[in-house]
């Protein structure tokens, strides 16, 4: 699919009222989860649950369709303002900070660097997801600081 390819005029949101907070707080609820259940796997796993929290609303696979599970099972999207697709690099944009909680589950596995590491992360990681939160709750249109730099909304879909 061409990544310019415009989205379904009736899934652009021209700035709708925001999605449900409750909807998008439990999608957040399901993703983190599927994250960490992926942080079991010995070694890898750190690499591929943050891999999932950055990819997760551009991934173009027939049971996500460029959302999270979360977001797919809570009937939200994400979409862009200019109407494009939502792929891996608007994903990266919208999530990089989401997926530092994640990332500590990686450094774990790293001797000394990663561990030293670690309490800056999480430092960082929960001010960022409090802020995420406030912006979710308090702004008109919902949209966190993930959307403002990535230019995207989350939108409720019937689908």
């Amino acid at each position: 699919m061409s990544e310019n390819k415009k989205i379904a005029a009736k899934d652009q949101p021209s700035l709708q009222l925001k999605a449900d907070v409750g909807k998008r707080f439990i999608a957040a609820i399901i993703d983190t989860v599927i994250a960490f259940a992926i942080c079991i796997i010995p070694l890898i796993g750190g690499i591929i649950g943050t891999a999932y929290m950055l990819l997760k609303d551009g991934l173009n696979y027939e049971f996500m369709d460029r959302r999270s599970i979360g977001k797919k099972m809570m009937k939200l999207r994400p979409v862009t303002l200019d109407g494009k697709e939502v792929d891996i690099h608007v994903s990266l944009k919208r999530n990089w900070m989401l997926a530092l909680g994640v990332l500590i589950m990686f450094l774990l596995v790293i001797p000394i660097f990663g561990w030293v590491l670690i309490p800056i992360v999480a430092l960082v990681s929960l001010v960022l997801g409090i802020i995420e939160i406030i912006f979710i709750i308090s702004k008109e249109d919902g949209r966190r600081l993930g959307d403002k730099i990535a230019n995207t909304q989350v939108i409720e879909v019937e689908e």
